[in-house]
C-alpha cells in the first residue's frame, strides 16, 4: 500500500490517521483515509488526477454509511439503464442525481456521461467554497466496497463522539430553503463553543453567499424585518391613494 494523500499520523493540525485505503481507477489513483481530530472522525476522500492534481472533499463518519449506501444505489441504476447512446442524454449529461446535508455542508452527487464516459461527481459546497472529485463508473463499487470496510471498523465510536462535541439542549431543527425567482435561500441551524446560532445562504448559479446570526439576535433580526414590511406595505397604500405625490388631484 502506498503512503496515503493524508500524510503521517498526528499532523500540524492535530489529525491523526486511523486507516487508509489506495485504490487506482483508469487513469486515477484515489485514497480513502480515515482521521480523526478534536471534533471526532471524518473520512478524508482524495483524488489524484493526471498531472498529480490533487482534490479532496471530507465526509463526517456519520454521514459516510448514507454516501455509501448512495454509491450502491448508482450503481444499481448504471447497470439498469445500460449503455446510452449520446443523442438520448440529457443536455448537462446528468443520469440522476442526489443530495446529502450535513450541517453547513451539502453533497451533490451526480451520474453524469460524456464523450470519456460515464462517471460519478461528487460535489462538496461549504460556507461558500466548493469543491469536487470525479469518479469512473468502473469504480463505483471498489470505492463502496473501501467505505464499507473502514465504517464498519471506525464507524459507530464516531456517532457516539460526534454527539459530545457541544450538547445542545434540545433537537436542532432541520434545514430548510426557499426558491425566489432565480435564487435560492438555506435556512441552517447550528451551534459551536459560543451557542446557536442561524446560517442563511443564497445561492444563485455557481454562486453563493452566506451570513451567520446569533440567537441572541434573532428577535432582534424578527423585528426589524416586521417594521420594514409594516413601513413598506404603508408607502404602498399612500401611493396608491396619491398621498405619496402631493395628496389627490382636485379640479378646478
Amino acid at each position: 500500500m502506498e503512503p496515503s494523500d493524508g500524510g503521517s499520523s498526528g499532523d500540524q493540525q492535530g489529525e491523526q490517521e486511523l486507516a487508509s485505503r489506495t485504490l487506482q481507477i483508469q487513469a486515477k489513483r484515489f485514497y480513502v483515509d480515515v482521521k480523526e481530530n478534536r471534533r471526532g472522525r471524518f473520512i478524508k476522500l482524495a483524488e489524484v488526477a493526471t498531472g498529480r492534481r490533487k482534490n479532496r472533499i471530507i465526509l463526517p463518519m456519520s454521514i459516510s454509511a448514507e454516501f455509501r449506501d448512495r454509491l450502491t444505489e448508482f450503481h444499481d441504476y448504471n447497470l439498469q439503464i445500460g449503455p446510452t447512446a449520446p443523442t438520448h442524454l440529457p443536455e448537462d449529461g446528468k443520469l440522476k442525481s442526489a443530495v446529502i446535508v450535513k450541517d453547513f455542508r451539502r453533497y451533490f452527487i451526480d451520474l453524469k456521461e460524456n464523450d470519456r464516459g460515464r462517471f460519478i461527481r461528487l460535489s462538496l459546497i461549504s460556507r461558500g467554497n466548493r469543491s469536487q472529485i470525479g469518479i469512473p463508473a468502473q469504480g463505483i463499487t471498489r470505492l463502496r466496497d473501501a467505505f464499507t470496510e473502514l465504517i464498519d471498523q471506525f464507524g459507530s465510536e464516531e456517532d457516539a463522539q460526534e454527539e459530545r462535541i457541544v450538547p445542545f439542549r434540545g433537537d436542532i431543527p432541520e434545514s430548510r430553503s426557499i426558491r425566489v425567482e432565480n435564487k435560492t435561500f438555506f435556512f441552517d441551524i447550528g451551534q459551536n463553543t459560543r451557542g446557536v446560532f442561524m446560517k442563511i445562504s443564497e445561492v444563485k448559479q455557481n454562486f453563493r453567499s452566506s451570513i451567520t446570526i446569533p440567537e441572541r439576535s434573532w428577535g432582534r433580526l424578527r423585528d426589524t424585518i416586521s417594521d420594514y414590511m409594516r413601513e413598506v406595505r404603508e408607502s404602498g397604500e399612500e401611493l396608491r391613494s396619491g398621498i405619496g405625490f402631493g395628496g389627490p388631484s382636485t379640479s378646478s
